[in-house]
């Protein structure tokens, strides 16, 4: 036993019951001055670091973690171990239920395994789950590093398991099989179906290669519109417009709609509005509206390359390492180039890094747009604008086995104003998706926007835009949306290199035999 070292003490905690995001006092004695390794542990679980908001000897200050049990609390400080007092967590606590759903809400039984990483396939078992998902959906908690402020209290934050990640392999009234999704935190998982939320059960993110931190919230107020202008036309006739809609993802969140003039056709048709304008006439006009209340984080990515594995031969793996149309990655040039940069090189991290570093340097990025959206013949002239740039990347990762796909949208400079950009995302197993952008690591645009002001010279820049990002720009796609045609014989309208990657954009059915669309800019009216 140590000489010298007095063991920690807790005399009172307030609250005895709260809720989850709540401050938390405990008061006592000799908890040291700093926090350094010092701990608490509530019903043998430890809060995550940005939960302590204070941390004297006589005084500490959390607040309470997303935990789904009640327990004791501890304080463990230079090896010792204090009392314990009880915490009970109000959601935990009995309560009668009441209403129309009575036993419909969906319930938690067990969560097989009960850690893991981003990716991880998670079996929850329960029931109510429903036959199918439909609307249903699976919550694991997140978190954003924010500035000191012991008074603030938080709700708590869950991120659903993503389409994108091709998050489901089963679903069923009874069971569940989910990938953990990237940018999960340690905390509570939840079910949320039509007919109730499920009671939190804790699940625990471990085995990461590494550290994402989402910090810097920037909340934008986005508005956009589609006007159409009918020449000539008979009926029957139809107009399809699919109208894009900000994504959701571990750094854009709580994208909600404000307001818009009508109502679509289809709400959400494969992530975004369709909209059907029957039997217009010759002169007459129309116009969609939209506006959106979006909230975009910086991304802090730190990866410990040793510590990257090879990748698991998974559907994710498959479906982002395949040659498409627009990524053409199993062209021989994109592939022979591919093996001249990598070489014998095998770590995951390395090869996406050997092959950024490549673009920087041997291909002359600007912002004019190209003519040419054929993205080997870049390779040839060695020019490209941020469109080509960022499919080259995404296509020449996935020749090298690197699961990527490419993301559009806008950057928001530092007038308010919009520029459309595109830039990717590459896959960790165990870490998620790594932002890269080559534009900006090149340099481009970056006096446009407020960059992190540790972003000192060329290579700052660089090291920074692969597997970090700022937060000023909003993204409408992520992979390549692909939408079907409503009718056989319509006509449909692509547009490369525009603020989403989807395939259609427009599709004129019968006697629309003329007319013109404009796709307005994407507006901002309020950055707070």
């Amino acid at each position: 036993m140590s000489c010298g070292v007095n063991t920690p003490h807790i005399t009172s905690i307030d609250p005895k019951i709260g809720r989850m995001g709540e401050m938390v006092t405990l008061t006592g004695s000799h908890f040291g001055a700093t926090r350094d390794e010092s701990y608490i542990t509530i019903a043998g679980v430890s809060p995550t670091s940005s939960s302590y908001l204070l941390w004297y000897d006589d005084q500490i200050i959390f607040r309470i973690p997303e935990l789904g049990e009640s327990g004791l609390i501890y304080v463990h400080s230079k090896g010792r171990r204090s009392n314990g007092v009880l915490f009970s967590n109000i959601a935990t606590v009995p309560r009668p239920a009441d209403g129309d759903k009575l036993g419909l809400e969906p319930r938690i039984a067990s969560i097989e395994p009960q850690s893991g990483a981003p990716g991880s396939l998670i079996t929850i078992t329960g029931n109510n789950f429903g036959t199918s998902r439909e609307n249903a959906n699976v919550f694991f908690s997140w978190d954003f590093e924010t500035s000191f402020n012991p008074y603030a209290v938080r709700e708590p934050e869950f991120i659903e398991v993503s389409e994108v990640e091709l998050g489901f392999e089963f679903w069923s009234a009874r069971e569940i099989r989910a990938r953990l999704p990237d940018g999960a935190v340690s905390g509570n998982v939840e079910v949320r179906t039509p007919h109730g939320t499920s009671r939190p059960v804790y699940f625990e993110v471990t085995g990461r290669p590494g550290t994402k931190i989402f910090k810097e919230k920037r909340t934008y107020l986005v508005e956009y519109s589609v006007d159409v202008r009918v020449t000539d036309a008979s009926r029957p006739n139809a107009l399809y417009l699919w109208v894009p809609r900000p994504i959701s993802s571990p750094s854009q969140r709580n994208v909600n709609l404000i307001s818009r003039n009508t109502d679509p056709f289809v709400e959400n048709h494969r992530g975004v509005f369709l909209y059907k304008l029957d039997n217009l006439s010759s002169g007459t006009s129309q116009s969609i509206y939209h506006s959106f209340h979006v909230e975009v984080y910086a991304v802090e990515s730190n990866v410990r390359q040793a510590s990257v594995t090879r990748y698991e031969r998974s559907q994710l793996f498959t479906q982002y390492t395949q040659s498409t149309e627009l990524i053409p990655s199993s062209n021989q040039i994109i592939r022979t180039t591919v093996n001249s940069i990598l070489g014998r090189e095998q770590n995951p991290y390395a090869r996406a890094r050997l092959i950024y570093d490549w673009i920087l340097s041997n291909i002359q990025i600007s912002t004019a747009l190209s003519s040419n959206t054929d993205i080997t013949r870049t390779l040839d002239y060695k020019h490209a604008d941020t469109y080509t740039a960022a499919l080259l990347f995404t296509a020449m990762a996935r020749a090298a086995g690197i699961p990527c796909i490419p993301v559009a949208g806008v950057l928001v400079d530092s007038n308010g104003q919009t520029i459309r950009h595109h830039w990717a995302e590459f896959w960790i197993d165990n870490f998620g998706w790594l932002p890269v952008d080559p534009s900006m690591g090149k340099g481009l645009l970056i006096d446009s926007i407020q960059t992190p002001s540790n972003l000192l010279n060329a290579r700052d820049i660089a090291n920074f835009y692969f597997g970090s990002m700022d937060n000023q720009r909003i993204a409408f796609s992520r992979g390549e949306p692909v939408l079907s045609q409503m009718e056989n014989r319509g006509r449909t309208v692509i547009r490369k290199q525009s603020f989403s990657l989807q395939n259609i954009w427009e599709e004129a059915v019968g006697g629309l035999d003329s007319y013109s669309s404009l796709w307005g800019d994407i507006v901002i009216t309020g950055i707070y």
